[in-house]
């Protein structure tokens, strides 16, 4: 059996994951992320939702009940986790505006407001009000987003339609890093002498170079320009998961992708490795420090079963929100379903409560009493407990 020593293994790619890898490396630790597949932060807007509860998220956050794992930080360290994120995405040629003391809106493709607190550039420009006239620009045979839904709700609002030679959403954003591509669009919006202040696209404008590309746009017609999150998959959430990869693995941090664990080698209270599969026979991947960060049901860190709910690397103990009939709201939609707040229940170090493991620390969504949806607090969660458990891994190897 092979033998990969490293300081510390993270299991899980998402936003916290990556966050608590990149401070662990900056800081000098040997760091190796495991993934077994992209995170769910590729089907997310690409906003950093901190909490919804208030017009300040920060004060929204005190709002939450006393079980929710924002409580286990405190409020300096959700703004150096929220710094840190804003300069580590501006070196990555990605940057975010925004501020953990005021939330915000971006307009959805259904033509709603949606409460975020930090987006990225290309979205900084999306009306905060119905008073904005818009013009709208959509692509032929583009699916999940129809400007039509926009348009009913918003009197000041048009849209002309583009035929781009793709019609998905990754597709369109591949010919937008083509300088020829963007060329001829530019040439043709410019025919269109588009009157209202503002131009939407869905959000296709680019992969890496989004920010600069909405830039080209605004300097050509001299108009405010933004982008509308689509339904997923969704290229904003797929370039913040890009750069918060990019910069770990820029910092020193190494990756090993779909190689899901499946076994864990332990002594007494401590883990000492995790195995995956490879050609031949299985490799082991040694460390002092494990972090759990495997996101809830969507990213695979838990499985609900007809009468319980497990997590899948450690068997650490799971919070249940009760019987099964008390999982789900009878109304789909509904922000109250019991699952919400399922997950792992950590202590103030966020090392698992009632686990025998001393060496396992857990962050983002897969700890329990989140709510992340009926709460807004997915990516802003994930950021500032990444961030603690960094520090609480670094204090457990000193």
């Amino acid at each position: 059996m092979g033998l990969i020593q490293h300081d510390v293994i993270i299991i899980g790619a998402g936003v916290a994951g990556l966050t608590a890898g990149s401070i662990l490396v900056e800081k000098g630790y040997n760091v190796a992320l495991i993934a077994k597949g992209e995170p769910t932060a590729c089907l997310s807007t690409g906003c950093i939702d901190i909490c919804s509860l208030d017009h300040d998220p920060l004060h929204g956050v005190s709002h939450l009940p006393d079980e929710h794992p924002y409580h286990l930080v405190s409020r300096a360290v959700i703004r150096e986790s929220i710094e840190k994120f804003k300069e580590s995405m501006v070196q990555m040629g990605f940057p975010y505006t925004g501020s953990p003391e005021s939330n915000r809106y971006v307009l959805s493709a259904l033509g709603t407001f949606k409460t975020t607190c930090l987006v990225p550039s290309t979205m900084a420009a999306a009306p905060q009000d119905e008073k904005d006239d818009l013009h709208i620009i959509t692509f032929s045979g583009l699916k999940d987003f129809y400007p039509s839904y926009i348009t009913a709700r918003r009197k000041n609002a048009s849209f002309s339609t583009y035929d781009a030679s793709a019609s998905t959403t990754m597709g369109l954003a591949t010919n937008f890093e083509r300088e020829d591509f963007l060329e001829k669009f530019l040439s043709w919006l410019e025919k269109l002498n588009i009157q209202e202040g503002k131009i939407a696209f869905p959000a296709v404008l680019g992969l890496e170079s989004a920010a600069t590309i909405t830039q080209k746009i605004e300097e050509r017609l001299r108009c405010k320009v933004f982008e509308i999150p689509t339904i997923p998959p969704s290229m904003p959430g797929r370039r913040l998961f890009n750069a918060l990869k990019d910069y770990f693995r820029k910092k020193g941090g190494m990756i090993y992708w779909s190689w899901p664990v499946s076994g864990v080698e332990k002594t007494k209270k401590i883990i000492e490795a995790v195995t995956t599969p490879s050609e031949g026979r299985p490799k082991s991947l040694n460390a002092k420090v494990f972090i759990l960060a495997s996101g809830s049901f969507v990213g695979g860190g838990l499985t609900a079963r007809r009468d319980t709910i497990v997590e899948n690397i450690f068997n650490l103990p799971v919070f249940v929100p009760g019987q099964r009939d008390n999982w789900f709201d009878s109304d789909y939609f509904s922000l109250n379903h019991g699952i919400g707040k399922a997950g792992i229940i950590v202590d103030s170090s966020f090392r698992p409560k009632e686990a025998d493991w001393e060496n396992v620390f857990v962050c983002g969504g897969i700890l329990a009493h989140t709510d992340v949806l009926k709460n807004g607090c997915g990516h802003g969660m994930a950021l500032a407990t990444g961030y603690a458990v960094a520090a609480s891994c670094m204090g457990y190897i000193k």
